[in-house]
């Protein structure tokens, strides 16, 4: 929610509907950045709406760091959670599927249906665990953009993402310039910053701590690192709200008779130092809510694409680094965002401008922290829709 209230946008339009995910093989070796080759490898995702006779149409939609191919839809009539960003895509809505022709994908590292740590290597028909060959946020858009040319899409209409995808969508700008007419970049920076790398290393370093992780190698040992898997998705999920954010959703509230406590003590936990305020029960559900969605392998090595992830490393300025770009880009910051905060977006905004590009910088005010890219308000409607 925004901290206007009046600010909050009703969903306009229809939503996405009943979809279903598909997975595109891609039966040849793949090299990553860093070194390491994988022989095949699978991307997992969905489409919404129709692509247009002129393949012109198309916005791929780049998902943040736990996120996945399903944007929007529902796979059952019965299902009650719809896809991450289902309020922004459908008929009427900002990614209009009368006119778009929407795809989401499911990031190369994943666990979500893309090859990932937890994936069978061909050659030994185990895991790859911790032989997955290491991972960058350009290796990601290089397997988006193999999958582009297999659905027939030469250039893309626009590149939109928050976060994790925010940053995607730079690179497709700079790497691949005839490929995309317009780039939405939500939450983001050009590097990432040291606080969101601190927050990362030690939710790593919780991970590879846990008794349960065994090297990398848990893969059919038992549940994995569970533990350290909900304590790093706990600590993450701080740096995703805001201190007001959380002020007026929790308050010093207290449980009245947690659920989750009450779990705990049939488990046999002894702790005394079982939730007692409100807040401390949403980020426990938080974690134990994530373990059972996502691998604690993909987990580390996805954190460390966005720690390595620098539009300017080699001491390159920025304006010089994106002075290939062809797109029109927006930029979107959102007042509270401590994880990737607004001046950190305003910079992408301001060298492209002194690059000479088609650029502009938008900023929401809300107090709902770096979560504020993933809920739906008019400021924000307005701004996708002017950016497309």
């Amino acid at each position: 929610m925004t901290d206007d209230e009046s600010d909050t946008a009703p969903l306009e339009g229809s939503d996405a509907g009943l979809v279903h995910s598909r997975d595109h093989f891609f039966d040849l070796p793949f090299s990553f950045e860093l070194g390491g080759t994988i022989p095949a490898f699978t991307l997992r995702y969905e489409t919404y709406g129709q692509l247009n006779a002129e393949r012109s149409n198309a916005v791929l939609v780049c998902h943040a760091l736990t996120g996945n191919h399903h944007v929007a839809g529902r796979y059952t009539a019965d299902e009650t959670r719809p896809g991450w960003w289902d309020a922004f895509v459908g008929p009427g809505r900002p990614l209009d599927t009368t006119r778009f022709f929407v795809i989401g994908v499911s990031c190369l590292g994943g666990c979500q249906g893309s090859t990932g740590p937890s994936s069978a290597n061909p050659a030994t028909g185990h895991p790859y665990g911790l032989t997955f060959p290491q991972l960058t946020m350009r290796d990601m858009v290089h397997a988006q953009r193999q999958l582009m040319n297999a659905l027939g899409i030469s250039r893309l209409h626009a590149v939109i993402g928050g976060s994790m995808g925010g940053m995607q969508g730079l690179l497709w700008a700079i790497d691949y310039p005839d490929a995309v007419q317009n780039v939405v970049a939500l939450a983001c920076a050009a590097r990432q910053g040291v606080q969101a790398i601190a927050f990362n290393e030690v939710g790593r370093n919780v991970i590879v701590n846990d008794p349960a992780w065994l090297g990398g190698a848990y893969y059919g040992k038992g549940p994995g690192p569970e533990a350290g898997l909900a304590i790093a998705r706990m600590l993450g999920h701080v740096s995703y709200l805001s201190c007001a954010g959380m002020e007026r959703k929790f308050g010093r509230a207290r449980c009245a008779q947690s659920i989750l406590a009450d779990r705990m003590a049939q488990a046999g936990s002894a702790s005394p130092f079982k939730p007692e305020f409100e807040v401390e029960a949403y980020l426990r559900h938080q974690g134990l809510s994530f373990v059972k969605r996502f691998d604690a392998n993909s987990y580390l090595y996805i954190t460390k694409a966005t720690d390595r992830f620098d539009l300017t490393e080699g001491a390159r300025s920025l304006e010089d680094v994106l002075i290939p770009v062809r797109a029109r880009v927006s930029v979107i910051g959102f007042s509270s965002d401590w994880l990737y905060p607004p001046a950190q977006n305003r910079e992408i905004a301001t060298a492209l401008l002194l690059a000479g590009k088609e650029a502009r910088y938008i900023e929401v005010e809300t107090d709902a922290g770096h979560d504020a890219f993933l809920l739906p308000c008019k400021t924000l409607f307005q701004a996708i829709r002017q950016a497309l």
